[in-house]
């Protein structure tokens, strides 16, 4: 496919057919800066900033937004069952009332390349398409890519017929194909997952890169609204590449279903 400014598709193309979203991530999904607290790096997660509220004002979806910064698979998906965590919208995630049509998921930043929690959180191993139970999601193990997994499984069962959207970090480090590997596993066992493989189909995030859009460790608002434009791209690409797959979108959530006529 290849993302380049040159194919990037502005008002989100047919992602637009989905009418509310969920966006789960860390600091790169909240829309996080860096700042001078008293000369100690401070972080302020400024949702307005973030790719998923740009993406809500540039097409009018209703998104909300599952994320604050630090945050892990393992520390969602514990903060969304005991309701108690620091972000309100991350505690409502489960709540059968709170269901999206689409969810766009972003994690992996920390719990791969954060110090310590990949042995911390998963015992080391970031694991296999073998860690996912499909028929329950509390037989999967407790791997990144079986919690990653439980997480989505948990959002089916409140609506069943969602679209989930997997986005794999992009290329400033080779060990981010971890991050593509554990999205193509989960893809494979559960349905209605897309991957976004931005570390092959995203610009490659080098210096040049970071220098144009990032302060410090984290985007900046035009970086922000560049993977904004990133996401709604491949989401787009997605469905015009498979389009069967997405006519009855509209039906969820509702107890009516499509009659497809063409059947005999």
């Amino acid at each position: 496919m290849g993302i380049i400014e040159e194919n990037l598709r502005y008002d989100g193309g047919m992602i637009n057919i989905f009418h509310t979203v969920g966006c789960l991530g860390d600091s790169l999904a909240s829309g996080e800066f860096e700042y001078d607290n008293n000369g100690e790096t401070g972080y302020w997660d400024a949702y307005d900033y973030s790719w998923g509220k740009v993406i809500e004002r540039l097409t009018g979806i209703s998104v909300t937004n599952y994320s604050y910064g630090g945050l892990t698979a393992w520390q969602m998906y514990k903060d969304a069952t005991e309701q108690n965590g620091p972000n309100m919208d991350v505690n409502r995630l489960f709540c059968p009332d709170d269901r999206k049509q689409a969810y766009i998921i972003a994690l992996g930043a920390n719990d791969l390349n954060g110090v310590g929690n990949l042995e911390k959180m998963y015992g080391g191993i970031v694991g296999t398409s073998e860690d996912i139970c499909k028929e329950d999601w509390r037989k999967n193990a407790d791997s990144f890519v079986g919690v990653y997994a439980k997480i989505i499984q948990r959002l089916k069962e409140n609506q069943p017929d969602a679209r989930f959207f997997l986005v794999a970090m992009p290329n400033d480090k080779p060990e981010n194909i971890k991050s593509l590997e554990a999205c193509n596993a989960i893809a494979s066992v559960l349905d209605k997952c897309y991957v976004l493989d931005l570390f092959h189909e995203a610009p490659n995030y080098d210096a040049e890169f970071q220098k144009k859009y990032f302060m410090g460790g984290h985007m900046n608002p035009m970086g922000y609204v560049m993977t904004a434009y990133y996401i709604m791209t491949y989401i787009d690409y997605i469905i015009m590449q498979n389009p069967k797959e997405f006519q009855d979108v509209a039906f969820m959530g509702t107890t009516m279903k499509f009659k497809d006529t063409t059947k005999s």
